[in-house]
């Protein structure tokens, strides 16, 4: 592994490593990247923001889950409302654009964790839990929910959740 960790993505000859780069190649492949430079630029943005939200959750769940879980979902959210916003500004319900982009999946995922680690994280913010539900029911999506492998996967590597 070129950074010594996983994930690793091969597309053909190419190998990446790093989740986000991971995630970007994709967006682009698979024209979820935005139409333009600017949205391509608010994407990355938005993305950037889940992976700081996404760091925070990794920190809690790995370093300090005892004693932070409580602060964690106690401050939740804060660190939700720029999301809310995000999509009740934009109407489209996506974070950017009128179609979905690698950020949506990426933000999608962390929110499935936050569900498990507290059901009612989601209950003050309307556009938050109409966008899980709106990509949720997306036919491929819904298809790997409901898929008894995926529903054997632990969501983190320490079984904590």
């Amino acid at each position: 592994c070129l950074f010594g960790q996983l994930p690793k993505f091969q597309d053909g000859d190419l190998v990446l490593y790093q989740s986000n780069t991971i995630l970007r190649h994709l967006g682009r492949k698979h024209g979820a990247y935005g139409k333009n430079d600017t949205e391509a630029s608010l994407i990355d943005m938005m993305n950037d923001g889940v992976e700081d939200l996404r760091l925070k959750y990794i920190k809690m769940i790995y370093q300090e889950y005892e004693t932070g879980k409580e602060a964690f979902i106690k401050d939740l959210s804060n660190q939700l409302k720029p999301f809310e916003t995000a999509l009740a500004k934009n109407k489209s319900g996506f974070l950017v654009g009128d179609q979905i982009s690698f950020a949506d999946y990426n933000l999608f995922d962390l929110l499935l964790n936050f569900k498990v680690l507290c059901s009612t994280s989601l209950d003050s913010f309307p556009e938050l839990k109409s966008y899980v539900d709106k990509i949720a029911a997306r036919p491929k999506v819904k298809a790997l929910l409901e898929c008894d492998d995926f529903k054997k996967l632990p969501i983190n590597g320490n079984g904590k959740q």
